[in-house]
């Protein structure tokens, strides 16, 4: 587990419970560098007055507020601690609500509340109390210079902090351009009914990969092993132009294609088993993906 971010306490009513807060994700991000084209150098940045041009030292940079054109206010760290002192140690939760009542729009990142020395049984009669009632914990909570909104919530054996946005922080879905009521046929409102259902799963987050970064990865190992040379693209197809067909015939394809394709992986699965299918069933499975893709051929003709 990494360090703790952050240390203080939850506090509701007159229960305070010493906490330590840890991130509850990591990015997997490749870094860049950027580099001189002609020698491959790395290329630093330098902190520079706009004034004179100049390089200034980190001893002598201070933060602050521009409260008019070129005009500041400058706040050092005893001034941040002035605003309220005890508010930057403590989860303060000022309400109990149903977890289902909060948009998911308002949450923003989770933490990790670890309990400190004295603070187990608060800590467990908190977590159960919540799970036994079914109730999450609305709080505030400042780290380092901002006050976040906050969910306090039991995940498995921990409490978790969700950082959330304020109700004033989201943006407008009014102003956006999309339609507010529009009637759907029957036959196109039972196919993409029935769409849905064909790809319903159980939720599995870790079936989810980053393509992006694995393909991205794939392109640097290349350029490795060729020595920095460049490599030559692979030809890609381009997009053909969209048309205007009917939707009933877009649906049924697709449903098509996933039908295909999953009896194609339950068949593989079967078979990676060691041939735990009959031939019976196995004839059977291929059978249909057969007279899926026969329908899937006859859609394709029509759209």
């Amino acid at each position: 587990m990494a360090r703790a971010i952050w240390k203080g306490s939850i506090s509701f009513g007159l229960v305070n419970i010493p906490i330590a807060l840890y991130p509850a994700t990591r990015r997997e991000e490749l870094k860049f560098r950027l580099l001189r084209k002609s020698d491959l150098s790395p290329v630093n940045y330098k902190r520079v007055a706009e004034k004179d041009g100049s390089e200034v030292p980190w001893d002598q940079i201070v933060k602050g507020y521009e409260y008019g054109k070129a005009k500041y206010v400058v706040l050092r760290d005893e001034d941040f601690q002035r605003v309220d002192l005890e508010a930057t140690q403590t989860v303060d939760i000022q309400d109990f609500v149903d977890q289902e009542e909060i948009d998911p729009m308002y949450f923003y990142k989770p933490y990790y509340l670890e309990p400190q020395k004295g603070g187990d049984k608060a800590y467990a009669l908190l977590r159960d109390a919540l799970k036994e009632t079914h109730k999450v914990g609305i709080a505030k909570v400042v780290i380092k210079t901002r006050q976040y909104l906050a969910e306090v919530k039991p995940e498995d054996g921990a409490l978790v902090l969700e950082l959330m946005h304020f109700a004033d922080e989201l943006a407008d879905p009014e102003k956006l351009h999309v339609p507010r009521r529009m009637e759907a046929g029957k036959r196109e409102m039972n196919m993409a009914k029935s769409l849905i259902g064909s790809m319903t799963s159980k939720w599995q987050p870790e079936k989810y990969k980053d393509d992006y970064r694995e393909a991205l990865m794939e392109v640097i190992e290349e350029k490795v092993e060729a020595g920095g040379k460049e490599i030559e693209e692979k030809p890609r197809k381009a997009p053909k132009p969209t048309k205007v067909i009917d939707l009933v015939s877009v649906l049924r394809k697709t449903k098509s294609e996933r039908q295909i394709a999953r009896k194609k992986n339950t068949l593989q699965q079967k078979s990676s088993i060691g041939g735990s299918a009959s031939p019976k069933t196995m004839a059977r499975g291929v059978g249909e993906a057969a007279f899926l893709a026969n329908a899937l051929r006859t859609t394709r003709s029509t759209c």
